[in-house]
């Protein structure tokens, strides 16, 4: 095999891939990138099992072929070669090693055959769609915050993305919690969606995702089985295995009854919550918010620490209430804000509360009080 290719090119192609594996690994070749150049195009494939990247790159192939290289070791080759250099990767088989070059730079890299790669079994997909990048975007940025880090409660670390009736009609719904908060984001349904079962994406697919949905004009094909999802661009493909379990009825812990409206400038809110919350013993992180009419008063007592306090002039009209809150969870919520105001809706200092984007009601938040 032999190909030369931008180094731009490369180096997008191989940082994708690199990210994807696993850093300690009991299985050599999962350390490795499979590289298969063909025709005019080089594919460069990497899996730690559960999900796999495949990125196609434009380059000039003098000879057809395919092995695996060190996906960690290869990205930091080519994040060192100076920009604009073409790079030409020739391997021998005979010796077992990759040739690298640009310029006057030369490395060389053991490889591993390409039959000990585990390729990812196709699966028959039961539906198919495509939706826009900034709609899925949306979709999972805006809830990963969420996504439980506990491995005990495995089916809540991921997104579930499913079809639901939102104001409207039906929606694509992307929601997280893990118990604390909860994230409830929909979309309008892309067409051909409509008979998606609920699937529970990994928080780490939710991640290398992210890569692919940057360019605001790209078209996301989707593909979802029982098992599988996949996400396709014209040049990236990646495919992982969804949790297996059963997302809990999350509809329940949405409260429907809050009367106590608040609003606030949500830029302003997230500031002075932040500049509070620097005395607060880290444990807790508690920031205690006093309402009372039109105004909002935030404060944390941290006795070993010291005491903060700040007052914002706000929208307020219900009868007075002291509510508290861990700050990293008010930080993440008010971080979520696209526009100007953050509408939050209180019932009392025990129940969760809600908020919401202005008048928007695609996007909906919970999070649980704490006592302070």
């Amino acid at each position: 095999m032999k190909f030369s290719i931008e180094r731009s090119e490369l180096l997008k192609a191989v940082a994708q891939a690199q990210s994807v594996v696993e850093r300690r690994n009991t299985i050599p070749i999962l350390s490795n990138v499979l590289i298969e150049a063909e025709g005019s195009d080089v594919h460069f494939r990497a899996t730690d099992l559960d999900i796999e990247v495949v990125d196609k790159a434009p380059a000039q192939v003098e000879r057809a072929g395919a092995t695996t290289v060190s996906a960690v070791t290869l990205n930091e080759i080519v994040r060192k070669l100076p920009d604009g250099a073409l790079v030409t990767l020739t391997d021998d088989t005979a010796t077992g090693r990759m040739t690298i070059e640009a310029g006057r730079s030369n490395f060389q890299l053991a490889t591993l055959p390409r039959e000990d790669f585990p390729v990812m079994a196709s699966s028959e997909y039961d539906v198919n769609f495509a939706a826009d990048a900034p709609v899925l975007r949306r979709l999972f940025d805006k809830t990963k915050f969420a996504i439980s880090t506990e491995e005990t409660r495995y089916y809540l670390n991921g997104v579930y993305m499913h079809i639901a009736d939102g104001d409207g009609g039906r929606k694509l719904r992307g929601v997280a919690t893990d118990g604390h908060r909860l994230a409830r984001i929909d979309a309008d349904l892309p067409d051909g969606a409509e008979g998606m079962a609920g699937v529970i994406v990994p928080r780490k697919t939710v991640g290398e995702l992210r890569k692919l949905l940057d360019d605001d004009d790209v078209k996301i094909a989707v593909s979802v089985s029982e098992t599988k999802i996949r996400f396709a661009t014209p040049s990236i493909t990646l495919t992982s295995k969804v949790i297996d379990g059963t997302f809990p009825d999350y509809t329940r812990v949405i409260p429907q009854g809050n009367t106590r409206r608040l609003e606030v400038d949500a830029k302003d809110f997230a500031k002075a919550v932040d500049r509070v919350a620097t005395v607060s013993s880290e444990r807790s992180r508690a920031v205690k918010m006093t309402l009372d009419e039109d105004r909002l008063t935030l404060s944390v007592n941290a006795p070993d620490a010291g005491a903060a306090e700040e007052e914002l002039a706000v929208a307020y009209g219900d009868e007075a209430l002291e509510i508290g809150f861990n700050a990293k969870y008010l930080l993440e919520i008010a971080s979520q804000v696209d526009r100007e105001n953050a509408v939050f809706l209180f019932n009392s200092s025990g129940d969760p509360t809600l908020m919401r984007e202005g008048n928007d009601t695609s996007a909906v938040y919970v999070v649980m009080p704490m006592r302070v």
